[in-house]
């Protein structure tokens, strides 16, 4: 197992942003996992593609990296071919892997950054497309038995942009992901504008990799790439509310963007509520909502994580104020010092 002292995080974060840690221990198997020392979430961190992370200070512990790789074909059942997924994997280029292997299921996820391990803790979705979709276990180290356990689609407790892992920060190691692709291609072209894009190209019948293409296509022409401009993608949640409070809302501002849910209830646009307060190119410090996209939050050079801290509070204090509504993160703000990451 690697180890570094007092090692820079820039790097290992995508929005760019300078912190530092005691330790740094880089994982690369499942053995080196079972030589880590316990983590202590009052000083320690895990980090993977650092792309669900504002750190908003340093770490006064130790920085567990998780770089487990490997992609391996597991087994078929029918159409579905289940693969074993490596967490230190870059998740699009899992998506690359799939159609070059005439796999379905993960295209309309396209150029998502970050690394395979996060995948699960957020959900991540996109285009009409939720992990939860694709998922047959997820396998992980339990911070507090000790031991390895693996969970099943219904016992991974998912939910928009939500998981166990996620309602229980700081207990699971995730290792490994197995995924239930297809050797039959269905696309997913519920998402408006993902079937406009192949529209507009001409493509009435596409295939995996025409459907991966438009969403990029899609993604790079909306969203700052942060390679150039750091950034953690999507900064907030959709707001879900009544349909009742939907309707209310729409009442004083008809454009307001609504999706009728499963349970009955609304789901709003986040970047819509955003941009009408006005919000985009507002700044704090060094960071700044996205001219390009007001659900984006970017490093324009600089920027600390407090700066990102007292930006996202300003901007859903903005949001509370005029519609009543509150936005929440998707991005971890990670504080120990507990008198950062407030305005």
């Amino acid at each position: 197992m690697k180890a570094r002292e007092h090692p820079s995080l820039r790097s290992l974060n995508t929005f760019g942003l300078d912190a530092t840690a005691a330790l740094l221990l880089e994982i690369e198997s499942e053995e080196d996992v079972l030589g880590l020392p316990p983590l202590d979430s009052r000083r320690d961190l895990v980090l993977g593609g650092g792309s669900n992370v504002v750190l908003v200070d340093d770490v006064p512990g130790t920085v567990f990296l998780n770089r487990i790789r490997g992609i391996d074909v597991v087994g078929e059942d029918g159409d579905d071919c289940l693969v074993e997924v490596g967490a230190g994997e870059n998740w699009h280029g899992l998506v690359e892997w799939s159609l070059a292997h005439e796999l379905s299921g993960l295209e309309n996820l396209s150029l998502i950054p970050g690394n395979t391990g996060a995948a699960p803790i957020q959900n991540i979705g996109a285009y009409g497309v939720e992990l939860e979709s694709v998922v047959d276990t997820v396998s992980c180290w339990d911070w507090r038995t000790g031991g390895w356990v693996a969970f099943d689609r219904d016992a991974c407790r998912f939910a928009y942009r939500d998981s166990r892992f996620k309602q229980e920060p700081d207990r699971y190691l995730v290792t490994s992901i197995r995924l239930r692709l297809r050797t039959s291609f269905r696309p997913e072209l519920s998402y408006a504008g993902l079937a406009e894009e192949l529209e507009r190209a001409g493509i009435a019948s596409p295939t995996a990799r025409d459907v991966a293409e438009a969403v990029i296509r899609i993604r790079r022409s909306k969203l700052p790439d942060p390679a150039v401009e750091g950034n953690a993608g999507s900064f907030f949640k959709n707001p879900v509310v009544g349909a009742a409070t939907a309707d209310a809302l729409r009442g004083r501002w008809p454009g307001l963007p609504a999706w009728a849910q499963a349970d009955g209830r609304c789901k709003l646009s986040a970047g819509w509520l955003i941009e009408t307060c006005g919000l985009k190119g507002t700044s704090v410090g060094g960071a700044a909502v996205s001219e390009r996209h007001a659900l984006v939050l970017v490093n324009r050079g600089g920027a600390t994580g407090a700066d990102v801290a007292a930006l996202a509070a300003r901007i859903q204090a903005a949001v509370e104020d005029r519609f009543g509504v509150a936005l929440e993160p998707e991005p971890r703000l990670v504080c120990f010092d507990q008198t950062l990451g407030s305005e």
